[in-house]
């Protein structure tokens, strides 16, 4: 991790010399943030969302929706603070796969502004494998975690490399995920889940899952942003 170090060190030496700059437009940043106040009014924040999956809802819906009331899922919330939605939708794909950690500090500094409405006990950032994390050079979930300045459990690990989620069905996603996530050391009764993006939360049910059978007796999920 001497790289993440060196990455980081830099990044924060760059930060402190230059002004802010909007990372959409590259306009001057607006209120302590990398984004001008025109694309700071164009973020696409959750808004009302089902209390147990975080995916949109009409004003006049149920505070669940229908899925999660016929099949709730094993995890007592989801919060998802932004919406898988331009500028964010790209704003990640610069954070997760090109290591650009100016966009994983602002969706960290867009997170804090729209926390869960629940006190967050430890998080625990969705692992990857370790021979992914080699490949892609640092976690960006765990990265997440570190920039939310919250107290983070690290006993979550990924027990079996798994096949890019990306161009899967939700049943795909499922089999891929099956049996991939295993804990080691002493779990916390309470844990936030902590992970970039949520599409169908398959990755969310396998790790929640694995949480509870481990003893860990509530489970929340806080996600950065969330597919509609």
């Amino acid at each position: 991790m001497l790289k993440m170090l060196f990455l980081r060190t830099v990044s924060s030496a760059v930060r402190a010399l230059l002004p802010l700059r909007c990372l959409v437009c590259n306009d001057p940043g607006h209120d302590g943030l990398d984004l001008c106040a025109a694309c700071l009014a164009d973020i696409p924040w959750s808004g009302r969302a089902c209390l147990r999956c975080a995916l949109p809802l009409p004003e006049s819906a149920l505070p669940v929706c229908g899925t999660c009331r016929e099949e709730p899922p094993p995890q007592v919330a989801t919060h998802a603070s932004l919406l898988y939605l331009p500028p964010v939708d790209q704003l990640l794909v610069r954070y997760k796969f090109h290591q650009d950690l100016a966009a994983g500090r602002l969706l960290a500094q867009l997170m804090q502004r729209r926390p869960p409405p629940w006190a967050c006990p430890p998080l625990v950032p969705v692992p990857l494998h370790p021979r992914r994390l080699r490949k892609r050079g640092y976690d960006q979930a765990r990265e997440l975690c570190r920039l939310l300045r919250q107290p983070v459990w690290c006993g979550l690990y990924r027990r079996r490399h798994t096949a890019p989620q990306s161009e899967r069905s939700a049943e795909q996603r499922r089999e891929n995920l099956f049996d991939a996530f295993d804990v080691r050391g002493v779990v916390p009764p309470r844990l936030t889940v902590v992970d970039d993006v949520m599409t169908t939360g398959s990755t969310v049910v396998e790790v929640v899952e694995t949480l509870r059978l481990v003893g860990t007796a509530e489970v929340r999920v806080w996600v950065c942003a969330r597919v509609p």
